[in-house]
């Protein structure tokens, strides 16, 4: 190999040592670990130069080393391989995430599954409700003057409303109005669903324009007014077993993930369906979590509905948590496709 090989050769097992061990690394570690086939002055040498070009860093005074972001961006931007996951983790995943009853279901298991799999934060974002469009709208009479509204969306979402009618109306009404809401909204996306269900009441007969409009109106507040940027975050206390990851940031970092709006903005580049993106430490646009690294992934099938992902210290197994970033996602674009 030459230099450049053998330097970034020597990058590589500085990371591995280090997120393995939380000890800086030195030379002398780096030779018997690692079969580089080259002196222990040729690595101090290599060293030097890792150092120069601001990829390692000596954070006190002992002869070992750790990688600085910009290190782990190099590590990361060269991983040619990522370590798959075993057959039998795959399989694990697969039951697990099949065992669902519905969607909310679907993304509890997948943050669980990836705190697990990665022992870090997960995170998950519902599907955007603007990607979706109406697959049926049910209307289930609870007694003759009040009706239950379940809308269901291609993304598998189920809301539920009740409605008070404010009159008496026959089974025939209800399949009347059944049958006018469907063809308004069936297959449309929510916010032209939403316009089309407004005018439903213009042309209802008279005798059910009241009930149309209390039944419009509610629909369109599920429709529009929906608090479609919901997000499910699991595994927070993984992040309190690495307290000396995060020097006097720990306490930021967990009250930036409660922050909603913060988890979304971290969630919004993943907008490439199977691509993983990595943003490590300092590019991090929330200042308060720039001692964290986010692995991100848009997940869905053919669209990409939502972003779901990992944060955790900068010193992570960036192979192995991508691996299981990109594999929950994939698995989880393929139930929602099927259901």
């Amino acid at each position: 190999m030459n230099a450049d090989e053998r330097r970034f050769a020597v990058l590589q097992a500085i990371v591995a040592d280090y997120v393995a061990t939380h000890e800086p690394v030195g030379s002398r570690a780096i030779v018997e670990r690692h079969n580089l086939g080259v002196s222990s002055a040729t690595v101090r040498n290599d060293m030097a130069v890792l150092e120069e070009d601001g990829l390692i860093a000596q954070p006190h005074t002992s002869a070992g080393r750790i990688p600085t972001d910009k290190g782990y961006r190099l590590f990361v931007d060269r991983l040619t391989q990522v370590k798959p996951l075993s057959a039998a983790e795959r399989r694990a995943v697969q039951a697990f995430l099949d065992g669902a009853v519905d969607l909310d279901d679907v993304l509890r298991r997948s943050v669980r599954l990836l705190a697990q799999l990665t022992r870090q934060v997960a995170m998950v974002q519902y599907p955007t409700l603007s990607r979706s469009a109406v697959r049926h709208c049910e209307l289930v009479a609870l007694t003759p003057a009040r009706l239950m509204i379940v809308l269901i969306t291609d993304t598998g979402r189920v809301d539920q409303r009740v409605v008070d009618l404010g009159d008496v109306i026959s089974d025939e009404d209800v399949s009347s109005l059944r049958s006018m809401v469907n063809s308004a909204l069936v297959g449309r996306p929510l916010a032209a669903g939403s316009a089309a269900v407004a005018e439903l009441p213009q042309t209802a007969p008279p005798a059910l324009r009241e009930v149309c409009t209390r039944v419009s109106t509610v629909l369109i507040e599920t429709l529009v007014e929906h608090p479609e940027e919901r997000i499910v975050l699991g595994g927070t206390a993984n992040l309190t077993r690495n307290v000396a990851d995060f020097p006097g940031s720990l306490r930021q970092v967990l009250e930036a993930l409660e922050e909603q709006v913060v988890v979304l903005k971290l969630l919004a580049a993943a907008q490439d369906q199977g691509i993983v993106t990595v943003r490590i430490g300092e590019e991090n646009e929330v200042e308060d979590l720039r001692t964290a690294s986010l692995v991100s992934v848009g997940y869905g099938s053919g669209t990409v509905l939502g972003g779901m992902g990992v944060l955790g210290p900068t010193r992570m197994d960036y192979p192995g948590t991508i691996a299981a970033v990109h594999a929950v996602a994939r698995y989880v674009g393929e139930i929602l496709a099927g259901r």
